[in-house]
């Protein structure tokens, strides 16, 4: 089966205000789609929509994923514009870091509602529209740590391991179903973003040298990044991995079956930037 063309086609992209989502609506707008774009940053939202050509139908509307009836209530308003929807890409994220212990129940439901309940309820409410399109594809973000886990990423890893399952579990219901539906789960590895600069850490890490840390890895472009998932996703693979790091990783740990976290764990206190005293 050869690879899906976005030339007319109404794309749904969460998270559009910055990052890959942002990069996402570039290219897809380049391609010749057309754009529903959410995020709960309207200035960054606003700033999207500015970077498209003026040609590109868009809509644009402030929504955080987490709010079940505020995702409904888009979902309605994109199909009510344009009819139909062909893809959503589930892309809003957020990070939380910092060991469980010091962890407090409320940082971890908040990342929670975010990164697995947002695409939960945006599968839901597009679900539906992405079959009745005849063809639609479901595309959801988790990450590398949606394939190993990392310490002081088990709130994100808790979030990422369950975009992981969800959708490979969706992916096999649309085949049973024979619904005209492509499902791709997206693992990006460290990506030029303010994701980590722009999350939640707990108070004994030092913020500025653990955003350090995390620029030094980051090495893929969010443009890069939005390149292989909308090539991955219209080619219909069910599972894409973005960068070297992320397919490096993932094999390591392949080979090294469970051991890979003793590896990790010591490898981890040579990266880590050290806590607050």
């Amino acid at each position: 089966m050869g690879r899906g063309s976005l030339q007319g086609k109404v794309v749904a992209i969460t998270g559009a205000g910055s990052g890959i989502g942002r990069a996402l609506a570039q290219l897809a707008a380049e391609r010749g789609a057309k754009l529903a774009l959410s995020d709960w940053n309207e200035i960054g939202l606003t700033e999207t929509v500015a970077s498209l050509p003026s040609s590109v139908d868009v809509t644009s509307a402030k929504v955080d994923v987490a709010d079940r009836a505020g995702m409904a209530a888009w979902a309605a308003e994109v199909v009510e514009h344009f009819g139909q929807v062909n893809m959503i890409v589930n892309n809003a994220g957020v990070s939380m870091t910092g060991d469980f212990l010091e962890m407090s129940y409320e940082e971890f439901d908040w990342i929670v509602g975010i990164n697995f309940n947002g695409v939960v309820n945006g599968t839901k409410e597009f679900l539906p529209h992405l079959i009745a399109s005849g063809d639609g594809y479901l595309v959801n973000i988790s990450s590398l740590f949606g394939l190993i886990s990392m310490p002081q990423q088990s709130a994100y890893n808790a979030t990422k391991y369950a975009v992981r399952g969800f959708t490979e579990a969706i992916r096999e219901e649309m085949l049973i179903g024979k619904h005209p539906v492509s499902v791709t789960c997206i693992h990006p590895g460290g990506i030029k973003t303010g994701i980590a600069r722009n999350g939640r850490k707990v108070e004994s890490l030092d913020s500025d040298a653990l955003d350090k840390t995390f620029d030094k890895i980051a090495k893929t472009t969010a443009e890069k990044a939005a390149k292989v998932i909308l090539d991955g996703a219209l080619s219909r693979k069910p599972r894409v991995l973005v960068g070297m790091d992320a397919h490096a990783l993932h094999q390591f740990a392949k080979f090294a079956g469970a051991r890979y976290q003793d590896v990790f764990a010591r490898g981890a206190k040579r990266v880590m930037p050290p806590t607050r005293s």
